[in-house]
């Protein structure tokens, strides 16, 4: 048992939550579903290079959700696709889950900040090293743009960081 105990710690480090974070609640499954726009992410090597990034978030036969990611990598002349599941992490009524994209490693997929109409979102991971703001539209308005920024700015997020996608660049960022 002693042996499997980094296996266990590595394969639940990712899930976490940041101690500045509170996952959204109330939250519902059903109105989140759908597409998604890429608005702004820090940089990872998995989505390096791409624009035109979406996320769509359908129900799977298991109760979980599949996540199909998709971007444009413009340097290779094509598109990437990254399919996953996810899953509540603790009751159904926090936006507070884990997302897998391959065999049993999940990493935290925790929803910082949510419009009422679900048009808009910021999620970050197991760390602030993780964040995106995601839109219903691929153009939200630039207040709104600002308005995510100023909270993953609250919550640590190291916002010059940023790559934004989408025409709404915030006015006080640059």
């Amino acid at each position: 048992m002693l042996r499997m105990l980094p296996i266990l710690l590595l394969l639940t480090a990712c899930t976490g939550t940041p101690s500045t974070v509170q996952p959204v609640t109330p939250f519902e499954l059903e109105p989140y579903l759908g597409q998604w726009h890429e608005i702004a992410r820090l940089d990872h090597r998995f989505e390096r290079g791409l624009s035109e990034v979406t996320a769509h978030y359908s129900m799977r036969d298991d109760g979980g959700v599949r996540v199909l990611n998709r971007g444009y990598h413009a340097g290779k002349d094509r598109w990437r696709e990254s399919e996953g599941r996810a899953y509540f992490q603790g009751d159904n009524n926090t936006g507070q889950l884990k997302v897998s994209f391959f065999g049993p490693f999940f990493a935290s997929y925790n929803i910082a900040k949510l419009e009422p109409d679900y048009s808009m979102a910021l999620v970050v991971g197991h760390n602030l090293n993780y964040a995106w703001i995601l839109a219903r539209t691929p153009t939200p308005s630039a207040d709104n743009c600002l308005r995510y920024q100023q909270k993953a700015a609250a919550i640590g997020v190291e916002t010059e960081d940023l790559i934004w996608l989408s025409d709404c660049l915030p006015t006080a960022s640059h």
